[in-house]
């Protein structure tokens, strides 16, 4: 019988056998992650030494998330000094609380967000919509995504799934434009649509790439400029972001900033690289007049506690690992069923929504270790996801399994015993047969996708022990020595 537990986990099979059966989306996917690839290697190659600003990109972020107490801290003294206000919110229903009851106090109608991955994380767009707020997505990957009713596909390219004709079609249908094959054209259709958004706007939400302790400010990172507009025409400014997110310094960022736009884009520098320090002060003509940074814990500081996965909250949401995972090509970034896909999805959700629930997600991988390679800030995502597995086993052990490895353990310790086991292999074969699809068939897991092994003719000893004699029959008639 299934248990609620095992939804998420029955899901995510089910999507990854569509999805992977899916050739020419696939096929797409892989080759949108290809010219990433070449890109990034072009500009990454221009770093003096990428493996050192990888080292000092992880020192940094170690200083800042082993001291967060003292950052946060700090940022909030600054940005209050210049009149921005700073909420906690410990998990997901406090910050929604508190964008809506502001919303509600400053008489908002209509929002317009910039791409925030926090805001998908707490399911902000259906409280604020289902309060009969109207809410744009303002970068065109989410508006997109908006439009088709579905979350981001990659937490940078969030429509990098849809071709052309397929996005052609969703303007037509939900924005009754004229159909068209080009680019220029689609983005000036979601344009001209977004521009009457701004203006109209009474708040503003965006997320952070980065928090600026010493200074103070929010750092946002774009290539559309819709962030700036979103920050900067609404009389409301809220930027909701994980703690996680800090790091000590303004100096920090000329590291952090190019290094950013490699590892996600490709790109040497992204192409709106903005710092957000408060509410618009005395003898400024623009700006919001007031500015509210929600603060995001929502089970950031269970994985703190833990000092050997830690380094997960390094991560600076870059996509770079996605990127590169053969599990991620194949069954795409809808089949996660969670905000933060790929491998470090896999390593940080179990963290943040329950290790039971989403334990699977940690053995949708290969284990080839292409995750950590390509980290920009030297995350050991592979070895996480092992933690993760190891953590659930220990959690809730099957009590098969556990039986199996005893049994498997006595049996090794015993050479006697094992090579006597080894002469019953082959009934495992006759027998498997007899099985085979019923509640009774103790590897259906693995055979689901994978031929039952055929035992073999002989054990190694067997046939050592074969060669030593024939080679010992030459031997004595006089044959090879």
């Amino acid at each position: 019988m299934s248990t609620i537990a095992d939804l998420p986990r029955q899901q995510f099979q089910s999507d990854a056998n569509r999805t992977a059966n899916d050739a020419p989306r696939r096929a797409a996917v892989r080759r949108a992650l290809s010219n990433y690839q070449t890109a990034r290697d072009r500009t990454g190659a221009t770093f003096t030494d990428w493996k050192s600003a990888r080292a000092s990109a992880a020192t940094i972020k170690h200083e800042a998330v082993n001291h967060l107490d003292r950052y946060l801290e700090e940022f909030e003294q600054k940005f209050t000094a210049r009149g921005g206000k700073v909420f906690w919110a410990t998990d997901s229903k406090q910050a929604r609380d508190y964008i809506l009851n502001l919303a509600k106090e400053k008489g908002v109608r209509s929002i317009v967000k910039s791409k925030a991955m926090t805001g998908e994380e707490i399911h902000l767009n259906e409280a604020l919509i289902k309060e009969g707020y109207a809410v744009v997505e303002s970068d065109l990957g989410e508006y997109i995504q908006q439009l088709k009713g579905e979350p981001p596909y990659h937490f940078v390219f969030p429509c990098m799934h849809l071709r052309r004709d397929e996005i052609s079609d969703l303007f037509h249908r939900e924005l009754g434009t004229a159909k068209t094959d080009s680019p220029e054209e689609l983005t000036m259709i979601a344009r001209n649509v977004l521009r009457r958004a701004y203006v109209d706007a009474d708040m503003g939400i965006s997320g952070g790439n980065f928090i600026v302790a010493d200074t103070g400010m929010i750092s946002i990172t774009e290539n559309e400029g819709n962030a700036r507009l979103t920050v900067g025409l609404p009389k409301i400014h809220v930027a909701l972001i994980g703690i996680e997110k800090v790091v000590p310094c303004l100096a920090d960022l000329a590291l952090f900033l190019p290094m950013l736009a490699t590892a996600g884009t490709g790109q040497h520098l992204t192409g709106y690289n903005s710092m957000y320090g408060g509410p618009r002060q005395p003898g400024e003509i623009d700006g919001p007049e007031e500015f509210h940074v929600v603060f995001l814990d929502n089970h950031r500081t269970r994985l703190l506690a833990d000092p050997e996965q830690r380094d997960a909250l390094h991560c600076i949401r870059c996509g770079a690992c996605l990127n590169v995972c053969p599990i991620f090509k194949n069954i795409g970034g809808h089949t996660y069923g969670t905000t933060y896909q790929g491998p470090i999805g896999s390593v940080i959700t179990p963290h943040f929504r329950g290790l039971e629930d989403w334990k699977h997600l940690s053995g949708a991988s290969s284990l080839c270790g292409a995750c950590t390679e390509t980290c920009p800030v030297g995350i050991d995502i592979h070895h996480h996801l092992l933690h993760n597995r190891r953590n659930a086993a220990a959690q809730k052990p099957a009590a098969g399994e556990q039986l199996l490895w005893k049994a498997f353990s006595f049996l090794m310790k015993r050479p006697a015993l094992y090579r006597l086991a080894t002469k019953f292999a082959p009934l495992g074969g006759l027998l498997h047969p007899l099985v085979e699809g019923t509640a009774m068939d103790p590897v259906a897991s693995w055979t689901a996708t994978r031929e039952f092994p055929a035992a073999p003719q002989g054990s190694f000893r067997e046939r050592f022990r074969a060669h030593k004699a024939a080679k010992a029959e030459l031997v004595k008639k006089g044959g090879v020595q």
